[in-house]
């Protein structure tokens, strides 16, 4: 397919008359055409088609639909015969009414593009352009950022049936590849076990048996396996990726005993993070969270939350499920920084806070992040009567420290933890120590002097401030309008389908998830337009009679 950049023309005018006349009071899709015009152009996704070949449909009419098709859940059917049937969509798009539209495949096609070429997020940037420069989004306001779990599109197996569908998949693969050489090594018994899908039902029943069921699957893999570094074998097959992630799932599932291989113990299996749950959605991960449990991905919405401005999202990040919350924000003002979307204020909730975080937010992007710090957890600040940390004073430049009694550190030394961090050690003169007559505020070590350990200098400094903060009456207020995001998670959930992946692999999911945030931004500047004031987050009729609230 071949693109030859054409800006977008206006609307037809016999389209704008029929759309007019049968809208009077307006439509959203009309509205928005008037008001911010066709969004994107040609231009922008121009480097995933080539010069040569077939001309292709409009990119910009194909990411216009793409947003249309997930603000209103169609499927690619669905959003062809929108294009063909709709006043409003026809209005939009800037079509003729007697256009006949396109077939439903070139959507799909486009997604493929924009996920090939890593440009879904023009689907968002190129919007949020629009409203920056019309001033409905402004840089270095408030933002914050939540997070929520996404299901996989696949069917969740148990081990028996993972380790059995993944060899299955394997020779599905491979018969389609090599069929004859397939079926020179490949015994008639393979044929009764693999040729219709592992089901839980069809499994042996009982302990013991299912043991023996495993290790004739462990066997056959590795059979399989032996087989395509034979001589005889097709060099090319060994390369497919059923037959790696085969591979990847005996190493990880079996293990050898007495010369046969047997499941692992669950204890030996590897991290969340490392084991294949499918082998049709090898990307998807198992992870938990407090009582909740699930196999697919996890996301990460930021929004603004200025008072005067429309709340619009700002920056997605897809993940596989384990990943921590605390690892995602320096993606995420990286991502920022490249939109040149970078807030002032950055709101989020306990899971992204670590005092390494907000060092290098304030370092490298110049953004205050606010959320709740942990806790001190040293007996002296619980005891609340003993002296903490904070209650020591640190001379970086001097390297040394003084107690609340006056009496100065004696050595100071770096030292490094087993995940690799390095900290200062500081330790106080044992005859200070031992003298001193509210030691028992101070230590209840064996050693006769006390001792520190000391984050580096910017993230001591750092979150020792950030706890003085969130005493204060201000911190409460501000933080306060974290609590917003949850109701845009909600409104993903309920009404644009987030909880469930559309597509198989972090790269579609992630297309999907950009998608439906450009979805959610137009309907709000729809709703911004039309002067809608905004739900207040609801309330029972009794809590609203608490007088302290």
């Amino acid at each position: 397919m071949s693109l030859h950049p054409a800006p977008a023309g206006p609307v037809p005018e016999e389209t704008a008359r029929v759309a007019h006349a049968a809208f009077p009071r307006g439509n959203a899709w009309i509205a928005l055409r008037d008001v911010v015009g066709p969004i994107y152009d040609d231009t922008s996704f121009a480097p995933l088609f080539a010069r040569r070949g077939r001309p292709a449909e409009a990119p910009w009419r194909l990411a216009l639909v793409t947003v249309m098709q997930f603000a209103e859940g169609l499927s690619d059917r669905q959003a062809a015969e929108a294009v063909r049937a709709r006043i409003d969509w026809k209005y939009a798009l800037g079509l003729e009414l007697t256009d006949p539209g396109f077939d439903f495949a070139v959507l799909s096609a486009f997604r493929a593009r924009l996920v090939h070429g890593s440009a879904e997020h023009t689907l968002l940037e190129r919007l949020l352009t629009v409203c920056r420069d019309r001033g409905w989004l402004k840089a270095r306001g408030r933002q914050r950022t939540d997070s929520t779990h996404v299901l996989g599109a696949l069917r969740v197996l148990n081990r028996l049936e993972h380790v059995a569908e993944t060899l299955r998949a394997a020779l599905n693969a491979l018969a389609a590849e090599a069929p004859d050489w397939l079926r020179s090594i490949a015994p008639q018994e393979w044929h009764e076990r693999y040729d219709r899908r592992s089901e839980d039902y069809r499994l042996p029943h009982g302990r013991e048996a299912r043991a023996a069921y495993a290790e004739t699957v462990g066997a056959d893999g590795q059979r399989l396996l032996e087989a395509l570094t034979a001589p005889t074998a097709p060099e090319q097959l060994g390369e497919l990726p059923a037959v790696d992630l085969l591979r990847r799932v005996w190493r990880a599932e079996f293990t050898a005993v007495e010369g046969r291989l047997r499941l692992r113990d669950p204890k030996d299996l590897p991290a969340a993070t490392e084991q294949v749950e499918s082998p049709y959605e090898p990307e998807a991960r198992y992870a938990t969270k407090r009582d909740l449990h699930w196999v697919g991905y996890k996301v990460h919405l930021t929004e603004t939350c200025d008072a005067a401005l429309p709340h619009l999202l700002t920056q997605v990040e897809t993940t596989v499920a384990p990943a921590s919350d605390i690892h995602q924000l320096a993606a995420i003002h990286a991502g920022l920084a490249q939109s040149a979307l970078l807030p002032g204020e950055h709101l989020v909730d306990a899971g992204y806070v670590r005092a390494r975080n907000l060092a290098e937010a304030r370092e490298h992007h110049q953004v205050e992040v606010i959320g709740p710090i942990p806790a001190d957890h040293q007996w002296q600040a619980k005891a609340k009567t003993g002296f903490d940390v904070s209650q020591l004073a640190v001379d970086w430049d001097a390297r040394v420290v003084r107690c609340p009694r006056g009496c100065l550190s004696v050595r100071w030394c770096e030292t490094h933890t087993a995940r690799g961090r390095t900290m200062t050690r500081v330790e106080f003169s044992a005859d200070d120590c031992t003298a001193c007559p509210v030691r028992a505020q101070c230590t209840r070590a064996r050693t006769p002097f006390r001792s520190l350990l000391l984050q580096p200098r910017a993230e001591h400094e750092t979150i020792q401030a950030a706890r003085h903060r969130q005493q204060t009456p201000e911190y409460a207020t501000t933080y306060a309008q974290r609590a917003g995001v949850e109701g845009t998670l909600s409104q993903r959930v309920r009404g644009f389908g987030l909880r469930r992946a559309r597509y198989r692999g972090l790269a579609k999911t992630h297309l999907q998830h950009v998608a439906t945030a450009a979805a959610i931004n137009r309907e709000r500047l729809g709703n911004w337009l039309d002067e809608m004031p905004r739900a207040q987050t609801r309330r029972s009729r009794f809590a609203a009679l608490d007088p302290a609230a």
